[in-house]
Protein backbone atom coordinates (compact mmCIF):
# COMPACT_ATOMS: atom_id res chain seq x y z
CA UNK A 1 0.00 0.00 0.00
CA UNK A 2 2.92 2.33 0.71
CA UNK A 3 4.13 1.72 -2.84
CA UNK A 4 0.71 2.68 -4.23
CA UNK A 5 0.65 5.81 -2.05
CA UNK A 6 4.13 6.78 -3.24
CA UNK A 7 3.16 6.11 -6.85
CA UNK A 8 0.08 8.31 -6.51
CA UNK A 9 2.07 11.17 -4.98
CA UNK A 10 4.75 10.95 -7.66
CA UNK A 11 2.07 10.79 -10.36
CA UNK A 12 0.35 13.90 -9.01
CA UNK A 13 3.57 15.87 -8.75
CA UNK A 14 4.81 14.64 -12.12
CA UNK A 15 1.78 16.01 -13.97
CA UNK A 16 1.43 19.16 -11.82
CA UNK A 17 4.94 20.59 -11.50
CA UNK A 18 5.70 21.58 -15.12
CA UNK A 19 4.25 25.09 -15.47
CA UNK A 20 2.32 25.48 -18.69
CA UNK A 21 -0.30 28.00 -19.75
CA UNK A 22 -2.66 27.08 -16.90
CA UNK A 23 0.12 27.36 -14.34
CA UNK A 24 0.92 30.83 -15.66
CA UNK A 25 -2.74 31.80 -15.25
CA UNK A 26 -2.71 30.58 -11.63
CA UNK A 27 0.37 32.66 -10.86
CA UNK A 28 -1.09 35.68 -12.63
CA UNK A 29 -4.43 35.41 -10.83
CA UNK A 30 -2.72 35.20 -7.44
CA UNK A 31 -0.40 38.09 -8.30
CA UNK A 32 -2.91 40.44 -9.92
CA UNK A 33 -6.24 39.56 -8.27
CA UNK A 34 -5.87 37.74 -4.95
CA UNK A 35 -4.43 34.65 -3.31
CA UNK A 36 -7.99 33.32 -2.86
CA UNK A 37 -8.60 33.37 -6.61
CA UNK A 38 -5.23 31.75 -7.27
CA UNK A 39 -5.98 29.04 -4.71
CA UNK A 40 -9.43 28.42 -6.22
CA UNK A 41 -7.85 28.06 -9.65
CA UNK A 42 -5.24 25.65 -8.27
CA UNK A 43 -7.86 23.50 -6.56
CA UNK A 44 -9.80 23.43 -9.83
CA UNK A 45 -6.74 22.05 -11.61
CA UNK A 46 -6.18 19.48 -8.84
CA UNK A 47 -9.82 18.41 -9.02
CA UNK A 48 -9.51 17.76 -12.75
CA UNK A 49 -6.29 15.80 -12.17
CA UNK A 50 -8.12 13.73 -9.54
CA UNK A 51 -11.01 13.06 -11.93
CA UNK A 52 -8.61 11.96 -14.65
CA UNK A 53 -6.77 9.73 -12.17
CA UNK A 54 -10.08 8.13 -11.16
CA UNK A 55 -11.05 7.58 -14.80
CA UNK A 56 -7.67 6.03 -15.50
CA UNK A 57 -7.95 3.74 -12.46
CA UNK A 58 -11.37 2.45 -13.54
CA UNK A 59 -10.54 2.11 -17.23
CA UNK A 60 -6.97 0.96 -16.70
CA UNK A 61 -8.00 -1.71 -14.21
CA UNK A 62 -10.67 -3.10 -16.54
CA UNK A 63 -8.26 -3.27 -19.47
CA UNK A 64 -5.45 -4.71 -17.39
CA UNK A 65 -7.62 -7.52 -16.04
CA UNK A 66 -8.24 -8.63 -19.61
CA UNK A 67 -4.53 -8.44 -20.39
CA UNK A 68 -3.22 -9.73 -17.05
CA UNK A 69 -1.07 -12.48 -18.66
CA UNK A 70 0.94 -9.71 -20.32
CA UNK A 71 1.61 -7.63 -17.19
CA UNK A 72 5.33 -7.35 -17.91
CA UNK A 73 4.70 -6.19 -21.46
CA UNK A 74 2.14 -3.64 -20.21
CA UNK A 75 4.62 -2.25 -17.71
CA UNK A 76 7.30 -1.96 -20.38
CA UNK A 77 4.86 -0.26 -22.77
CA UNK A 78 3.74 2.14 -20.03
CA UNK A 79 7.37 2.98 -19.30
CA UNK A 80 7.89 3.82 -22.98
CA UNK A 81 4.81 6.07 -22.98
CA UNK A 82 5.99 7.91 -19.86
CA UNK A 83 9.46 8.41 -21.33
CA UNK A 84 7.86 9.85 -24.47
CA UNK A 85 5.75 12.23 -22.37
CA UNK A 86 8.80 13.32 -20.36
CA UNK A 87 10.94 13.89 -23.46
CA UNK A 88 8.13 15.79 -25.16
CA UNK A 89 7.67 18.01 -22.09
CA UNK A 90 11.39 18.83 -21.92
CA UNK A 91 11.63 19.54 -25.65
CA UNK A 92 8.57 21.82 -25.59
CA UNK A 93 9.94 23.66 -22.55
CA UNK A 94 13.36 24.09 -24.17
CA UNK A 95 11.80 25.49 -27.35
CA UNK A 96 9.63 27.87 -25.35
CA UNK A 97 12.70 29.00 -23.39
CA UNK A 98 14.53 29.88 -26.62
CA UNK A 99 11.49 31.59 -28.16
CA UNK A 100 10.60 35.20 -27.37
CA UNK A 101 8.40 35.50 -24.30
CA UNK A 102 4.73 35.92 -25.16
CA UNK A 103 2.62 38.43 -23.32
CA UNK A 104 0.65 36.82 -20.52
CA UNK A 105 -2.97 37.83 -20.15
CA UNK A 106 -4.68 37.50 -16.86
CA UNK A 107 -7.99 35.69 -16.58
CA UNK A 108 -10.99 37.72 -15.48
CA UNK A 109 -11.51 37.62 -11.74
CA UNK A 110 -15.22 36.79 -11.36
CA UNK A 111 -16.34 34.89 -8.28
CA UNK A 112 -14.29 32.28 -6.43
CA UNK A 113 -16.72 29.55 -7.54
CA UNK A 114 -16.56 30.67 -11.16
CA UNK A 115 -12.77 30.70 -11.08
CA UNK A 116 -12.71 27.17 -9.65
CA UNK A 117 -15.16 25.85 -12.26
CA UNK A 118 -13.30 27.55 -15.10
CA UNK A 119 -10.01 25.88 -14.19
CA UNK A 120 -11.64 22.48 -13.77
CA UNK A 121 -12.91 22.85 -17.33
CA UNK A 122 -9.63 24.15 -18.73
CA UNK A 123 -7.68 21.25 -17.27
CA UNK A 124 -10.19 18.61 -18.39
CA UNK A 125 -9.63 19.78 -21.98
CA UNK A 126 -6.05 18.48 -21.87
CA UNK A 127 -6.07 14.91 -23.28
CA UNK A 128 -2.40 14.38 -22.35
CA UNK A 129 -3.42 14.09 -18.69
CA UNK A 130 -5.64 11.03 -19.22
CA UNK A 131 -2.93 9.39 -21.37
CA UNK A 132 -0.42 10.03 -18.59
CA UNK A 133 -2.55 8.58 -15.79
CA UNK A 134 -3.72 5.65 -17.93
CA UNK A 135 -0.10 4.70 -18.66
CA UNK A 136 0.71 4.80 -14.95
CA UNK A 137 -2.32 2.78 -13.85
CA UNK A 138 -1.94 0.10 -16.52
CA UNK A 139 1.75 -0.18 -15.71
CA UNK A 140 1.14 -0.63 -12.00
CA UNK A 141 -1.49 -3.37 -12.30
CA UNK A 142 0.99 -5.84 -10.86
CA UNK A 143 0.50 -4.12 -7.48
CA UNK A 144 -3.30 -4.32 -7.34
CA UNK A 145 -5.07 -6.53 -4.82
CA UNK A 146 -6.77 -9.80 -5.70
CA UNK A 147 -10.17 -9.01 -4.17
CA UNK A 148 -12.66 -6.43 -5.44
CA UNK A 149 -12.54 -4.54 -2.13
CA UNK A 150 -8.76 -4.54 -2.27
CA UNK A 151 -8.76 -3.12 -5.79
CA UNK A 152 -11.16 -0.37 -4.73
CA UNK A 153 -8.91 0.50 -1.79
CA UNK A 154 -5.76 0.54 -3.93
CA UNK A 155 -7.46 2.69 -6.57
CA UNK A 156 -8.80 5.09 -3.96
CA UNK A 157 -5.38 5.50 -2.35
CA UNK A 158 -3.82 6.20 -5.76
CA UNK A 159 -6.46 8.79 -6.73
CA UNK A 160 -6.43 10.58 -3.36
CA UNK A 161 -2.63 10.67 -3.32
CA UNK A 162 -2.52 12.09 -6.86
CA UNK A 163 -5.11 14.75 -5.94
CA UNK A 164 -3.27 15.73 -2.73
CA UNK A 165 0.04 16.00 -4.58
CA UNK A 166 -1.46 18.11 -7.37
CA UNK A 167 -3.38 20.31 -4.92
CA UNK A 168 -0.35 20.90 -2.73
CA UNK A 169 1.72 22.02 -5.72
CA UNK A 170 -1.01 24.21 -7.20
CA UNK A 171 -1.55 25.93 -3.84
CA UNK A 172 2.19 26.43 -3.51
CA UNK A 173 2.16 27.91 -7.00
CA UNK A 174 -0.67 30.28 -6.08
CA UNK A 175 1.13 31.32 -2.89
CA UNK A 176 4.33 31.84 -4.82
CA UNK A 177 2.43 33.93 -7.35
CA UNK A 178 1.04 36.13 -4.60
CA UNK A 179 4.50 36.58 -3.08
CA UNK A 180 6.82 36.52 -6.08
CA UNK A 181 4.51 37.88 -8.76
CA UNK A 182 5.45 36.54 -12.19
CA UNK A 183 8.88 35.18 -11.31
CA UNK A 184 7.62 31.58 -11.32
CA UNK A 185 5.94 32.17 -14.67
CA UNK A 186 9.08 33.58 -16.29
CA UNK A 187 10.83 31.69 -19.08
CA UNK A 188 13.53 30.46 -16.69
CA UNK A 189 11.00 29.48 -14.03
CA UNK A 190 8.96 27.49 -16.53
CA UNK A 191 12.08 25.75 -17.85
CA UNK A 192 13.21 24.74 -14.34
CA UNK A 193 9.80 23.41 -13.31
CA UNK A 194 9.47 21.56 -16.63
CA UNK A 195 12.80 19.83 -16.06
CA UNK A 196 11.86 18.88 -12.49
CA UNK A 197 8.35 17.67 -13.33
CA UNK A 198 9.37 15.69 -16.38
CA UNK A 199 12.31 14.30 -14.44
CA UNK A 200 9.78 12.83 -11.99
CA UNK A 201 7.86 11.31 -14.91
CA UNK A 202 11.10 9.78 -16.19
CA UNK A 203 11.73 8.37 -12.70
CA UNK A 204 8.31 6.70 -12.77
CA UNK A 205 9.17 5.23 -16.17
CA UNK A 206 12.42 3.80 -14.82
CA UNK A 207 10.55 2.17 -11.91
CA UNK A 208 8.07 0.58 -14.31
CA UNK A 209 10.84 -0.66 -16.60
CA UNK A 210 12.62 -2.22 -13.61
CA UNK A 211 9.41 -3.96 -12.51
CA UNK A 212 8.86 -5.24 -16.04
CA UNK A 213 12.23 -7.01 -16.19
CA UNK A 214 12.38 -8.15 -12.55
Amino acid sequence: MIDVLTSGLLAGYGIAIPIGAIGVLIVTLAAQVSLRHGAAAGLGVATADGLYAAAAVVGGAAIARLLSPATGVLQAAAAVVLVAIAVRGIVVAARAHRAPAAATRSAPAGSITRTYAAFVGLTLLNPMTIVYFAALVVGYQGHTADSADGRVLVGTVFVVAAFVASASWQLLLATGGAILGRTLASQRGRLITALVGNGIIALLAIRLAWQAVS
